[in-house]
């Protein structure tokens, strides 16, 4: 068996690069490792948004995840961005984070997406995002090639098309805090 569909997103809002917008850990103190108070706030809604009340998820092309990857802690890059995005997700569902894979890992936590047989979402840094859609599609012209650093607020859908071995891709915009754009990423970006 193999995945049959893989969703990805990029961890939530972060500190700014001027300092203005500060990171804040789970007990409330500052870190600029960490999401911002608004990326907190969208880790907070991807939780019902992957997981709603009702069942009914806002657009037919997402899943509840079945297994959760999120970037593991290196000691040239200690964020806990991607994790934490996706903390109160697994929290709610029950399902422990997949924390194996850090940056650089990119091509084990393809495959390793790829063997599960359930559905797979992963949470990672926006740099590593177009390299495992590539990966995960078989080329680098299906999917767009670089993700703004302003954006935070996709979902990046890989299904797997019925009896065969290619892949899917579409997006689908989160809409969950105010400024969210409906707009998708150009793949001619």
């Amino acid at each position: 068996m193999a995945a049959k569909k893989i969703m990805m997103i990029r961890h939530a809002e972060k500190p700014s690069d001027d300092g203005a917008v500060h990171g804040v850990a789970l007990n409330g103190n500052d870190d600029p490792k960490e999401l911002s108070v608004r990326g907190w706030q969208r880790a907070g809604a991807l939780a019902r948004f992957f997981a709603p009340i009702s069942d009914q998820l806002t657009d037919s092309r997402l899943a509840k995840p079945d297994v959760i990857f999120a970037s593991g802690i290196v000691s040239h890059g200690a964020s806990l961005r991607p994790q934490n995005t996706v903390l109160p997700m697994s929290e709610l569902l029950g399902k422990s984070l997949d924390l194996r894979y850090s940056v650089g890992d990119e091509e084990a936590l393809v495959a390793d997406a790829l063997a599960t047989d359930q559905t797979v979402l992963i949470s990672r840094h926006h740099e590593a995002i177009p390299g495992i859609g590539n990966r995960i599609l078989g080329n680098a012209t299906t999917c767009p090639q670089k993700w703004p650093g302003a954006r935070f607020d996709l979902v990046w859908i890989f299904e797997q098309l019925p009896g065969s071995d290619q892949w899917s891709f579409d997006q689908v915009p989160q809409m969950l805090l105010a400024g969210d754009l409906p707009e998708t990423i150009s793949v001619s970006q």
